[in-house]
């Protein structure tokens, strides 16, 4: 029989229950929540990335009820119901696409993108005049520090960048790459070697790189997980090719399994050819 929010809600309402719920659900915080969610976020993105659609319908649920969770919570300490946050995107989806939902004040800006690049923009000045409105006075205001470290970087820059603050092309991002590089290099052959002073000089590297996956019109959480699932892929037939050898991994030398990987990639070239 087909559920419906209303059945959701239910459910969670009675998993929560004092007396009748479950112990391990009554037991959760806001906090204790948090990893499930961020789980929850990247199997979605999985799914996705697999083609797995059919699997996405309950993916998507196990998200839905991180939202859920949350809001009995907020019900139950008398904050907030899971209506106020279906009535707080509405409120915003409208308010940020005023020329979808045109009212005075929409008129008045003459706001009208006509492809996907401009609607973004003007999604994003929006924002900015909200976080004016909230009394907020940098524009790296509400960049969670929670989130993946790839992707805050990418929105530190995405900030400053609509301020004017970012190079003009890719030149002057591959220019400070280089430079980042010969500062590593100098704090790897320094006689002394200080980990303090190289870690911070390979993290002032990673996040140069990032402006330069930005600056090409990427995201650099995409591209990275896309690295890691070829890396991954290789190294399994890898371990393939050296199983069916007298010396599999572990007990293969690197020159082996450099020739193995080396086979696979011609493989792969040739099925893409």
């Amino acid at each position: 029989m087909s559920k419906n929010i209303n059945d959701l809600l239910a459910i969670m309402a009675t998993l929560r229950d004092p007396q009748h719920g479950c112990a391990w659900d009554q037991a959760q915080t806001y906090q204790s929540i948090v990893p499930y969610t961020l789980e929850e976020a990247y199997e979605v993105a999985d799914t996705i990335e697999r083609g797995a659609i059919d699997e996405l319908p309950d993916e998507l649920g196990d998200l839905l009820f991180q939202v859920v969770f949350y809001s009995q919570i907020g019900k139950e300490q008398g904050r907030f119901v899971f209506d106020d946050c279906v009535s707080a995107i509405c409120d915003k989806l409208i308010r940020r696409h005023p020329h979808v939902f045109p009212d005075a004040a929409a008129e008045a800006t003459g706001v009208a993108p006509t492809d996907a690049t401009s609607a973004l923009q003007g999604w994003e000045a929006i924002k900015a005049a909200e976080r004016g409105d909230n009394g907020q006075h940098s524009v790296l205001d509400n960049v969670p520090t929670g989130l993946p470290a790839l992707t805050r970087a990418y929105k530190l820059q995405k900030r400053c960048a609509s301020v004017g603050f970012d190079w003009p092309d890719l030149t002057g991002c591959w220019d400070k790459v280089r430079e980042e590089i010969l500062e590593v290099e100098a704090e790897m052959a320094a006689p002394q070697q200080d980990q303090a002073a190289l870690a911070e000089e390979l993290g002032d590297l990673m996040f140069a790189l990032v402006n330069v996956v930005r600056k090409a019109g990427f995201q650099p959480e995409t591209l990275l997980r896309s690295a890691n699932q070829k890396f991954e892929r290789r190294f399994r037939q890898v371990e393939t090719i050296m199983a069916t050898q007298a010396e599999p991994v572990g007990i293969a030398t690197l020159a082996q399994m450099d020739a193995a990987w080396e086979q696979v990639k011609q493989s792969e070239r040739s099925r893409s050819d």
